[in-house]
């Protein structure tokens, strides 16, 4: 079969079934990621897990990266760079700072201190964080099923960080009238870093090309990320980073969580409407949680139950808002950045 036929093969795949692949890979990046780390523990190196947290961002972010430059070379010409103003490259820093290293760095470590189902669930605090920035700085329209299902969804992600923290560590707040579990307050964290580099790239950064933006923030997360953890933890802590069986495992998550992932979440956003890319989005979560049953065999607790209960009754009434406000089609000529990706952790 020629390259031809491939392609023309694959335009005649339906947008959806390109939307809900990558919904379904990207609900299984968290869970993969603690099973991969767990299969490195059955294969130490020196005494050490060759897949541990930090190796995995590390040399999972070198794969990624390298499989991006084979997509997105073209986009690195000096012509298509000089077209950048130094508030541009500002935001690029900024924003790749924050959203390439900072965030996955405490998504990373909140997977080790709590389990995959908290991190999904409280991760739903960037969606209606998202939302209140976008309406006080861009001025964004609302209606008022959105705005009800964004309070559900905020009170949601509360009680599951109330009643279901798992996390052996505490971190006091409130003058410690409050304690919440560390792994918990990394997501909350994290989700709070998405939605304001969320909000900041619809802002700054609408003149950006999609594929620049994912490998300067990928290839500036990798640098800041290597050297925060040579601060913190010493020159030793990558001693495993060149074992062939973590770039083995790597390789195979970089092409199929983040490249496969992303490319088909980009086709999927092609032809499809606005109402089906909204239903896509939202049920993320739900497969997330389904993935950590299927892969790790985590079953809710009560408190998980009672708070994904309460964030899904945000998401039908966020769904019955959008529903409502457009049923347009969405237009992809010109994607805007912040827009394209499902809210909460995606892998690398």
């Amino acid at each position: 079969m020629n390259n031809y036929s491939i392609s023309h093969l694959l335009n005649r795949i339906p947008s959806p079934i390109y939307l809900w692949t990558a919904v379904l890979i990207f609900a299984a990046s968290s869970s993969v990621t603690h099973k991969i780390i767990d299969i490195g523990e059955n294969h130490l190196v020196n005494g050490r897990n060759p897949i541990s947290l930090c190796n995995v961002l590390f040399v999972g972010n070198i794969c990624a990266l390298a499989l991006m430059l084979l997509l997105f070379y073209q986009q690195l010409k000096p012509s298509h760079l000089k077209q950048f103003t130094r508030k541009d490259w500002i935001s690029l820093v900024f924003i790749g700072i924050l959203a390439g290293a900072i965030a996955p760095a405490l998504f990373f470590a909140a997977l080790d201190n709590t389990t995959v189902t908290n991190v999904v669930l409280i991760g739903r605090l960037e969606p209606p964080l998202t939302l209140a920035l976008s309406v006080w700085l861009l001025r964004s329209p609302v209606n008022v099923w959105t705005i009800l299902g964004s309070i559900a969804s905020f009170v949601g992600v509360a009680v599951t960080a109330l009643l279901a923290s798992s996390s052996a560590q505490t971190v006091a707040m409130m003058g410690g009238s409050l304690q919440l579990g560390k792994g918990e307050v990394q997501t909350a964290v994290a989700a709070v870093i998405l939605a304001v580099t969320t909000v900041l790239s619809k802002l700054r950064l609408q003149n950006i090309s999609l594929g620049f933006f994912s490998l300067f923030r990928t290839a500036l997360g990798t640098i800041i990320f290597f050297w925060l953890a040579i601060y913190f933890y010493g020159a030793g802590h990558f001693a495993e980073a060149t074992s062939p069986f973590l770039w083995g495992w790597m390789l195979l998550y970089a092409a199929i969580i983040v490249v496969l992932g992303q490319l088909c979440w980009f086709a999927g956003l092609k032809s499809s409407t606005s109402a089906e890319i909204t239903l896509a989005n939202s049920f993320n979560p739900i497969a997330a949680v389904i993935m950590a049953y299927l892969i790790l065999g985590e079953v809710p607790t009560q408190g998980q139950y009672l708070g994904g209960a309460i964030i899904l009754v945000g998401i039908l009434l966020s769904l019955i808002g959008n529903f409502n406000f457009t049923k347009t089609t969405f237009r992809p000529l010109r994607f805007r950045l912040g827009q394209i990706n499902l809210s909460g952790f995606k892998g690398i």
